[in-house]
């Protein structure tokens, strides 16, 4: 049995100044530990995507994922993105904004944040975490 990788997704979080808006955000949409996005075309390779993560970008840097689980059509014949309600910080990581979304392979997405080591960061200044992810300390 072969190991599968995953396939991710990476988009800019339009209008949204830090990751705490875009929570607020997502949050105001969810139902049922789901909540969602619109895109108005569905990604060529969605059902690689499927299990993977919608990764973030603040600032232009990925800062935190959403788990994608399935595609839907509504009723403009726009694409649903449904994902985990929750939103997983991840090691900060410089990346270029872009319009709509763009594939991230599993071996270049960022880890999340775990434990400690969040507590660590958050009581960072926001400027120096951004300052150490642009140098790739972080």
């Amino acid at each position: 049995m072969g190991f599968v990788s995953l396939l991710h997704l990476t988009k800019v979080a339009v209008g949204c100044s830090d990751a705490d808006l875009l929570r607020a955000r997502l949050i105001g949409r969810a139902e049922a530990g789901e909540t969602f996005i619109t895109t108005r075309y569905r990604p060529t390779r969605h059902t690689e995507l499927i299990g993977g993560s919608l990764f973030w970008i603040i600032k232009h840097q990925l800062v935190a994922r959403s788990r994608i689980l399935r595609f839907e059509e509504d009723e403009r014949g726009h694409c649903l993105i449904r994902l985990e309600d929750a939103l997983v910080p991840v090691r900060v990581r410089p990346k270029r904004a872009h319009q709509g979304w763009r594939y991230l392979v599993d071996a270049d997405a960022p880890g999340d944040l775990l434990g400690d080591e969040t507590d660590d960061l958050a009581a960072l200044p926001s400027g120096l975490v951004r300052e150490l992810a642009s140098l790739y300390l972080l």
